[in-house]
């Protein structure tokens, strides 16, 4: 069995929303504030894993975004910056770092790259090319004339496909992305994914990617969980599919490379560290989260 959430629906941060318009308040709390620094993706991590949270004063000039406060009452800010050098800390992404985070933490990390990640795509109006300002905290750009945008994100769909059969000899079926080409990403198989379109229901992606992506017909489809995932904006909302592993399997070369039936015993080797013949995704990532839950026999 798995944790209750995925890695990246963790948090212990209350976001505050009614406050981010209050620009006295917001000056007030940034002086008795924790700040953390984003550049891109990746944060400042301290050698006991927790991430380097600084005093306002010596946090860098960049965008400030109001992240919310702690249960303490303390409020967490976030700006975006180049990261500082900082002997007892080392830069890590989101995804190397995410699944080990403290609850606390993975809230703070997530949301500052999410809105680090949306406000560096948004410096100009869509309505008229116009240069926007960060307001409301982070959560708002303004143009000139009034006009206020806010932050989107993009659903998609992820779905682990199986064949209904439990125990170890029950199987999954995984691809390997045609774009994961980088080194150590050769060989990675993982989840079936895809965007959800304008008109479209989150099921009838889910049903709509398997058959482009790999010629399968799913049923007996399960919500699970979702989770954020800011690369570069979007909600993953994860499912899982019952599939015949008899029926061929056709892949979209264009999409897929590959696509392979892997029984629970290949896919917990390569999990437990015994067979290093094909990668899994990364265990801050909802793929992963999906995989070690069907292990557990929870789909």
């Amino acid at each position: 069995m798995t944790e209750a959430l995925p890695p990246l629906a963790r948090s212990a941060l209350h976001r505050r929303a009614h406050l981010r318009g209050d620009e006295e308040w917001l000056a007030r709390a940034w002086e008795r504030s924790r700040v953390l620094v984003v550049e891109r993706d990746q944060s400042l991590v301290r050698a006991d894993g927790r991430l380097l949270l600084l005093d306002p004063a010596d946090a860098p000039d960049g965008d400030r975004y109001f992240l919310g406060e702690d249960s303490d009452g303390v409020p967490y800010f976030a700006v975006s910056a180049p990261l500082p050098g900082n002997p007892g800390a080392e830069r890590a992404s989101l995804r190397d770092v995410g699944h080990a985070l403290s609850d606390l933490d993975a809230g703070l990390l997530i949301t500052a790259v999410s809105l680090a990640n949306w406000h560096a795509r948004h410096g100009y109006s869509p309505h008229d090319g116009s240069p926007t300002i960060v307001t409301q905290g982070g959560w708002v750009r303004g143009s000139a004339d009034g006009t206020q945008h806010f932050p989107r994100t993009d659903p998609a769909v992820i779905v682990l496909v199986h064949d209904g059969v439990p125990g170890e000899a029950g199987r999954c079926l995984l691809g390997h992305n045609a774009s994961w080409t980088r080194p150590g990403w050769a060989r990675r198989y993982s989840c079936l994914a895809g965007f959800v379109e304008p008109g479209e229901s989150a099921e009838a992606a889910v049903v709509r990617e398997v058959e482009e992506e790999v010629g399968v017909r799913v049923s007996r489809l399960r919500y699970v969980a979702s989770q954020a995932w800011p690369y570069p904006g979007s909600l993953m909302l994860g499912f899982t599919a019952v599939a015949d592993p008899e029926r061929p399997v056709q892949v979209d070369r264009e999409e897929i490379a590959d696509a392979q039936w892997f029984t629970r015993t290949e896919v917990r080797a390569v999990i437990e560290g015994g067979d290093d013949s094909i990668g899994l995704p990364m265990p801050a990532s909802i793929a992963h989260y999906l995989i070690v839950s069907w292990l557990g026999g929870d789909a």
